[in-house]
C-alpha cells in the first residue's frame, strides 16, 4: 500500500469519525429538545387543569378547555414521540404535575384576567423556546421533517393562546408586570432543569 493510498483512507475514517461524532451530538441535540418540549407540554396541561378547576364553570371556561384540548393533544404527541425517539423524559414530571396545576389554579383565583396573565407569560415564554429550537433544527440537514413541522405547528398555537390571552384583558390582571415576570423566569428555570433531569 503506497503512501498517498494510506493518507487517503486515513482521511476516510477521519471523516467518517467526525460524521459520526456530528450524528451523535445531533441526536442528543434532538433528544434533549423532545425531552424539554415534552415537560413544557405535560406543564401546560397541567395549568390548564388548574384554571378549569377554577374557572371551569365561568364564562371564560369555554376558551380555557378548547385551550386546554390543544395542549392535551401537544403533550400526547410529545409522548409518542418520547417513545418514537427512545427519549428519557424529564425525572422532574411529578414536580411539574403539582407546579403547573398550583400555577394555573393559584393564577385563576385572581379571576379571570388573572389566569390569562398566566397563559400570556407562559405561551411568550414557549414561543420564543420553540422559535430558538426551529433555528438549531433549520441548521441541521439530517433533522426529521415531521419533527420540524410538529414544532411549527404547536408554535402557532401557542402563539393563538398568547393572543387570546390579550384579548380576554390579561394585562388588566392584579399585579400584571410582577406576575408576568415572575411566571417567565420560572418557566425559563424549568425549561433549564428539564434539559439536565
Amino acid at each position: 500500500m503506497s503512501f498517498k493510498t494510506c493518507l487517503r483512507t486515513l482521511e476516510r475514517l477521519q471523516t467518517a469519525q467526525y460524521s459520526t461524532v456530528v450524528r451523535q451530538k445531533a441526536d442528543e441535540a434532538l433528544a434533549t429538545m423532545i425531552r424539554v418540549d415534552h415537560a413544557g407540554e405535560f406543564g401546560a396541561d397541567r395549568i390548564y387543569a388548574g384554571q378549569m378547576a377554577v374557572l371551569g364553570n365561568t364564562k371564560v371556561g369555554p376558551k380555557i378547555k378548547e385551550m386546554w384540548e390543544q395542549e392535551k393533544h401537544h403533550r400526547n404527541t410529545f409522548e409518542n414521540l418520547i417513545q418514537e425517539y427512545r427519549v428519557r423524559p424529564t425525572a422532574l414530571l411529578p414536580f411539574w404535575n403539582l407546579a403547573g396545576f398550583a400555577l394555573g389554579a393559584g393564577t385563576a383565583l385572581l379571576g379571570e384576567k388573572g389566569a390569562m396573565a398566566c397563559t400570556v407569560a407562559v405561551e411568550s415564554v414557549i414561543v420564543d423556546h420553540y422559535n430558538d429550537q426551529l433555528r438549531t433544527l433549520m441548521n441541521n440537514p439530517e433533522v426529521d421533517p415531521k419533527v420540524m413541522q410538529i414544532i411549527k405547528q404547536f408554535r402557532d398555537e401557542e402563539q393563538e393562546h398568547h393572543d387570546t390571552g390579550i384579548k380576554y384583558g390579561a394585562e388588566e390582571a392584579p399585579f400584571y408586570e410582577a406576575l408576568s415576570n415572575i411566571i417567565k423566569g420560572g418557566c425559563k428555570i424549568a425549561i433549564e432543569l428539564s434539559k439536565k433531569f
